[in-house]
Formats: structure tokens, C-alpha cells, sequence
């Protein structure tokens, strides 16, 4: 065992330490004695084992843990679109966590995809900063180009961390860890099963799980499921911190529902993006099979890239009658749809943990769900699940939820218990302890 003092004091630069950090472990195997501050004399040790990439950044994080519980954590966002009131299940995620983050005292910036943001471009939203950065609007190159510059912008922040959301952004955690950040990914769910994607960008997002959980510092998963399938396919531990959904403020019918001529309680709702793995179509034959007198099916979502499925949808809402298509809706629209829907109906093929079911249970909507791993862990009484595809099931499940009527004592009771299961608070300080517990740690496990 051989001894290597690299002396470090507070007054260098961070791109001293992370130099050092690299050239320490290229040494041999051994304790190195790492002086934090010349003053006091005191001094830390680090144990280099090999050159590897988990090895390599061990010294560049010792300032972090030096700072962990002394001054607010400076944290870094990257992997979505942006917000507020930017469609998608990840966007919704963290338009409700950062402010959260924020309030708790960390310094938060998230680097958004500027062709998603309002042109005005303000620089901070409910105690967030903004980082702009361009990337192509396309389905195959937004996410890789723009996550390969927000990590080199990042490096240049040198945050205590950066966290990065879903699998597919996380092909480049490597990188990340090269640059000398301590990196904690989300992962929202395996997206190479979504039906939009062809063979090779399902390989790059499986490329990108694999890299995502085994080159991460922390890894937190938002289901059991998905905790199950890290330990399982990657043999590594993730912490459960599930999404969450804010206490919800009920809207009397008012002007929005008066545009799509809609009925209170009279209605079925579905939210989310015009993308095959939501199965509109499956809805939109179950609603007209089930033949409700009076009522009305309302799709509320968007494509981001318009394409064959989205076109489908459109035509087949246009031939069909009682369906209304309220394209993209946010703020207090939403809120009026949700509050006066009769019934909500989730028949998707894929979700991760589904921010809109838990939004329609925080509004006291009955709910109606495919039975896929996702959807069954949310909850529902046995008899609002149906198989996926099964349209003659999906009806019967429309019917009796129908018959049921809506009971404002049993919507109380489903807003109370979701927001003690899914409270956005508790879900901001467990990220916390995330973010601490991975600075003092380091390396992956």
C-alpha cells in the first residue's frame, strides 16, 4: 500500500479538485489522504481501489461532502421539456417537485428545451431558475442533443448534483460522471416498450436505462415495479419515492365547459398525449359500444409530433359521435374538466406511475384502468381494472361505472386518500435526503 498526499484548500478552484481526483485514481491501490483545509489541519481519506468509472470522481465529490449539511445544495435539472403547462408525464414531475426542492433551500436550475417555453422566456419560475438551451423539435434528436449540451452547461455550474429524468436522457450519464458530477437519475419507466419507437431508438433507450443504473450515483425509482426491475436486470438498489398529486381545488362548470357543450357529470375524461401506448382507440369503441344516453367522451391531450396515430385519433373522434377533442389543456380549463367529469378511463398499454389517474383520484373522479403492472399499484377496487385491448370489458367497466352514479361522499373519500399516499411535500423532502445521502456517499451501489 503506498501513500499519496494531495493537498487541497477551500480558496482553489473546482476544476483543481476534479484534476487531482483524476489523476488520483490512476494511482495504485491504497488509502490517499485528501487535506480538505490547510488551517485547521484536518484531512480526509479516500480509498483508491482501481481506474474505473466509478472510482475516477471519488476526490472531485469530497468538497461536496465537505458542504453537504453547511450552506443550500446546489442542484441541477435536466431531461424534460420544461414547464409550467408543458405536456407529458415527466414535465408534470418535476413542475411540482422543483418548487418544492426550492422551498426546502436548495438552489434549483433546470435546463429546459427552449422551443417548449414561452417566448417571453422568464428566468425563474416559483423560486426555479431557468436554463435555455436550443435542441431540434423531433422526435428522435430533441432528447439526445439536448441532454448532451445541458451536461456540458452543467459542468460549467459544477452543481452538488445533477439529476436527470427518464431513461432516455440517461444514455449520457457516463459523460456526466467524466465531467465529475454526482448524477441521480429518476426513472419514470421503460420507455423502449412505448409503441412510437422503432427498433433503433428502442436500443438507444435501452442503452440508456443500462447506463442510467449503473453508472448513477442514486437511483430512485417512482414504482415498485420499476424498483424491481433495477435490482432484478441491473443489480442495484433505487429508492421508492413515487409521483406525487397536489391537493386539488374543485371548479363549478363554467365557461370551458360550455365551449365543448359538456354536461357536469355527464361526461368520461382521458388526459394525456395522442401516443399509441394511451390506446384512445380502445376508448373510443368501448364508448360507443357501451351507448351511455346523454353522456360524452372527452379527450384532453396533444401531439407533440403530429404522426399517424395522432391523425387516426383525430379522424376517428370526427366519425364518432359524442367524442370531443379539447386538444392540450392546462390551468384552470383543466381544473374545470377535471372537477365536472363523470368518470375518468385510463386503457393505456404503458405507464410508469400515472400522474393523470392519480390527478382524476385527487378530483374524486371514479376511475377506470388497464390492468398493467403500473395502473395495479395504484390502487383501484378489483372491479375498475380491465385487460389491455379488451374492448368489450372496457364497455362493461363503462357501463356499471355509469349505473354506479357519482357519490359525493365516496369522491371525498378517494381525494383523502390520495393525498396521504401521493403528497408532493413528503415526496420533496425524501428527494432531499436522496441528494445528501448521495453526496456523503459517492459512488454507486
Amino acid at each position: 500500500m503506498s501513500w499519496y498526499p494531495v493537498p487541497y484548500g477551500h480558496g482553489e478552484k473546482r476544476s483543481t479538485l476534479l484534476t487531482w481526483g483524476i489523476w488520483g485514481a490512476a494511482l495504485p491501490s491504497g488509502w490517499l489522504p485528501l487535506f480538505v483545509d490547510r488551517k485547521s489541519g484536518e484531512s480526509w481519506f479516500c480509498y483508491i481501489f482501481h481506474f474505473n468509472l466509478s472510482n475516477c470522481m471519488a476526490i472531485s465529490e469530497f468538497e461536496s461532502i465537505a458542504r453537504a449539511g453547511e450552506q443550500p445544495l446546489s442542484i441541477v435539472i435536466l431531461g424534460l421539456r420544461g414547464f409550467p403547462n408543458v405536456q407529458g408525464g415527466v414535465e408534470s414531475h418535476v413542475e411540482n417537485l422543483a418548487p418544492l426542492l426550492a422551498e426546502r433551500g436548495c438552489r434549483v436550475e433546470v435546463i429546459v428545451r427552449s422551443p417548449y417555453m414561452p417566448r417571453q422566456r422568464p428566468k425563474e419560475w416559483r423560486g426555479v431558475r431557468f436554463c435555455y438551451l436550443w435542441c431540434p423539435k423531433t422526435k428522435s434528436l430533441e432528447a439526445i442533443v439536448h441532454t448532451f449540451l445541458g451536461i456540458l452547461v452543467a459542468s460549467l455550474k459544477r452543481p452538488d448534483i445533477l439529476h436527470i429524468h427518464a431513461v432516455g436522457p440517461s444514455v449520457l450519464v457516463p459523460l456526466a460522471r467524466l465531467l465529475g458530477m454526482s448524477v441521480v437519475v429518476t426513472h419514470h419507466g421503460p420507455d423502449y416498450v412505448r409503441e412510437k419507437w422503432g427498433m433503433f431508438a428502442r436500443t438507444i433507450l435501452r442503452l440508456g436505462e443500462y447506463a442510467g443504473m449503473r453508472f448513477s450515483n442514486a437511483r430512485i425509482a417512482i414504482s415498485r415495479t420499476i424498483q424491481t426491475l433495477i435490482r432484478e436486470k441491473f443489480d442495484r438498489q433505487s429508492i421508492l419515492i413515487p409521483n406525487g398529486v397536489p391537493a386539488q381545488r374543485l371548479t363549478a362548470p363554467g365557461t370551458t365547459l360550455e365551449r365543448f357543450a359538456l354536461r357536469p357529470r355527464r361526461f368520461i375524461l382521458i388526459v394525456g398525449r395522442l401516443v399509441p401506448e394511451k390506446r384512445h382507440m380502445d376508448l373510443i369503441q368501448a364508448f360507443q359500444a357501451a351507448n351511455l344516453d346523454g353522456w360524452m367522451l372527452v379527450i384532453v391531450g396533444a401531439s407533440d409530433h403530429p404522426d399517424e396515430y395522432a391523425r387516426k385519433v383525430l379522424s376517428a373522434i370526427d366519425q364518432t359521435p359524442g367524442v370531443v377533442a379539447t386538444g392540450f389543456q392546462t390551468g384552470e380549463a383543466l381544473r374545470e374538466i377535471y372537477s365536472n367529469a363523470g368518470m375518468f378511463v385510463l386503457p393505456s398499454s404503458h405507464e410508469g406511475l400515472p400522474i393523470a389517474l392519480l390527478e382524476a383520484l385527487s378530483y374524486g373522479l371514479p376511475s377506470i384502468a388497464s390492468r398493467i403492472p403500473a395502473n395495479l399499484e395504484v390502487g383501484l377496487p378489483p372491479d375498475h381494472y380491465f385487460p389491455v385491448g379488451d374492448v368489450g370489458a372496457l364497455s362493461a367497466c363503462i357501463r356499471a361505472r355509469a349505473d354506479e352514479g357519482f357519490s359525493d361522499r365516496e369522491a371525498g373519500d378517494r381525494r383523502e386518500w390520495v393525498s396521504r399516499q401521493y403528497n408532493w411535500p413528503d415526496i420533496a423532502s425524501r428527494t432531499i435526503d436522496v441528494y445528501r445521502e448521495t453526496i456523503i456517499r459517492g459512488s454507486p451501489s
